[in-house]
């Protein structure tokens, strides 16, 4: 198994390299009948790609969405799905220098060990591009959850380097290049990126998603938790390295009198669980963050190895983002899209007959 596909019943596979010809998807198990333009996977795409402002990578890709089956007059038909975007602004030159090189931080090495041959160019399949067809995938998720259950899924970038979001607004967070939900905020903001793209360095980040409608009873009891898919779902997306569901790591400084989540007739009194007990939703806001390593392409010298075995010096040139996790918020947005609609159909195989139990927590 190549493991290039995600999902049980709303199945995602996809496919393509940062500087190949094209990257693409297969969508399988999508409910036929939901209306679907290209127009609709712009503002997404948009939101993801590089290029819409200074302080991400420079390359400026297209992202036309090219629908090649499963769509008929409009509407889905319930068949596979095929999405293809032409890759438009490559500059595989900018890596001539390193392909016999392993950049530190980076999955060359381990690709070279796995594989036995490496794609240099971007980084080929380990490339940030792969996640353009996430998202792309995630626009029909969104849009099913929506009109199906009233989910509205959104994130936003939570901390950059030492600097936490003072405080929150989610009306701020599409108004600036960051997803930052602070307006007082992104000067600083600006400053800090253009004084660490100056030094050649990069720094890490914290991206926050919340999922809001989510029906109580979606999910698994033990192997399939919503939780632990959701979690796969997130540490499988570029540059993560840690997901926290709820409270995450908070919880080990916390009683359990002030974690549990006590009900009441009106409603739950907080949601340290983050909208899931058992590894099913309890009706509540679905919470995970996830947190992106610095970007290992960097223009500070590093000491490495080559294909021969010699030590040499690495020095990244390019267009890099100074911290990845800038446009990250839409690709995590997708990842939980495509984690809740995939259960969603699961539970509905299983358990669609089961009505509304009482009592029923608001």
């Amino acid at each position: 198994m190549s493991s290039n596909s995600f999902g049980t019943l709303f199945t995602v596979t996809t496919f393509g390299e940062s500087h190949g010809p094209a990257i693409g998807c297969v969508i399988d198990g999508c409910p036929p009948g939901l209306p679907i333009s290209v127009e609709e996977f712009r503002t997404d795409l948009d939101r993801r790609a590089t290029g819409r402002s200074r302080y991400t990578s420079q390359r400026h890709e297209a992202d036309d969405v090219e629908i090649l089956s499963g769509v008929y007059e409009g509407r889905t038909t319930g068949t596979p799905i095929g999405l293809l975007i032409r890759n438009t602004d490559q500059r595989s030159k900018d890596y001539g220098d390193i392909a016999q090189t392993f950049r530190p931080g980076h999955a060359d090495y381990t690709y070279w060990q796995k594989y036995g041959i490496r794609d240099p160019r971007g980084g080929g399949r380990s490339s940030a591009r792969e996640t353009t067809m996430r998202v792309a995938a995630g626009v029909i998720a969104k849009k099913w959850l929506a009109e199906r259950y009233g989910v509205r899924i959104r994130g936003y970038l939570a901390q950059i380097g030492d600097i936490v979001a003072s405080a929150f607004d989610w009306d701020a967070v599409e108004q600036n290049p960051f997803f930052w939900p602070d307006a007082g905020q992104v000067a600083e903001l600006e400053a800090f990126i253009n004084a660490l793209r100056k030094s050649g360095d990069s720094v890490g980040a914290r991206v926050n998603v919340v999922a809001d409608g989510v029906p109580p009873g979606w999910g698994e009891p033990i192997y399939g938790k919503l939780d632990s898919d959701l979690a796969s779902a997130l540490m499988s997306i570029n540059a993560v390295k840690g997901v926290e569901i709820g409270d995450g790591f908070a919880a080990v400084s916390q009683r359990g009198s002030q974690h549990r989540d006590e009900i009441r007739l009106d409603g739950f009194a907080s949601n340290h669980a983050g909208g899931i007990l058992g590894g099913i939703s309890s009706g509540q806001p679905v919470t995970a963050s996830m947190v992106l390593k610095p970007t290992s392409s960097i223009l500070i010298p590093g000491q490495s190895v080559n294909t021969a075995g010699e030590v040499t010096e690495v020095v990244t040139k390019g267009r890099h983002d100074p911290c990845v996790g800038i446009r990250a918020t839409p690709i995590a947005e997708a990842m939980m899209a495509l984690v809740l609609i995939d259960h969603a159909l699961r539970h509905r195989a299983q358990c669609g007959d089961v009505g509304i139990v009482e009592p029923r927590i608001p």
